[in-house]
């Protein structure tokens, strides 16, 4: 049986339009899904924190735990526990407080990607984004800062948590 010589032009033209209409409702499933899965982790990192939780962060000014990195493991593993139904360390940058050493030391910082505590005095610069919190920590009326890639959640003594966008 001879081919055509030449291709219908009705029946490439509508190939073509399947293929964007596909293409156009697998996008917009796609970001419709992102769009839950943003709702639902933003709904997780609002709710209240445990004692465990806040007992850990608690002890970031303790001090004795910037040479003990058992410690430092102990309270990175205390916060991955309280969110296990998510990857944190992909968005969770970092924990500012004020700290209480004493002059002249203004804020403490616990780094979730280097596993670092780490106090810092007045007018040092900190790292990894983390300077975003600063003011919020130094100003009070919160135990700690989390310090996300999009905004800064402050969480009070009773573990109450408020988003601040940043």
């Amino acid at each position: 049986m001879p081919r055509p010589l030449l291709k219908n032009p009705q029946t490439h033209t509508q190939t073509q339009t399947n293929a964007i209409l596909s293409a156009t409702c697998s996008n917009q499933q796609q970001k419709q899904q992102q769009h839950v899965d943003r709702m639902k982790l933003d709904r997780l990192l609002r709710k209240k924190r445990s004692k465990e939780y806040m007992e850990a962060l608690h002890n970031l000014d303790s001090g004795g735990h910037v040479h003990n990195q058992d410690k430092v493991d102990e309270i990175i593993n205390t916060i991955k526990n309280e969110f296990p139904e998510v990857e944190i360390s992909g968005i969770l940058l970092g924990y500012v407080a004020a700290c209480y050493l004493g002059k002249p030391y203004e804020v403490h910082t616990l780094d979730i990607t280097g596993g670092i505590i780490k106090h810092y005095k007045a007018g040092q610069t900190l790292p990894n984004g983390l300077e975003k919190a600063r003011s919020i920590a130094i100003r009070g009326g919160y135990d700690f800062i989390e310090v996300y890639i999009d905004c800064c959640r402050a969480v009070n003594s009773i573990g109450a948590v408020s988003v601040i966008p940043c």
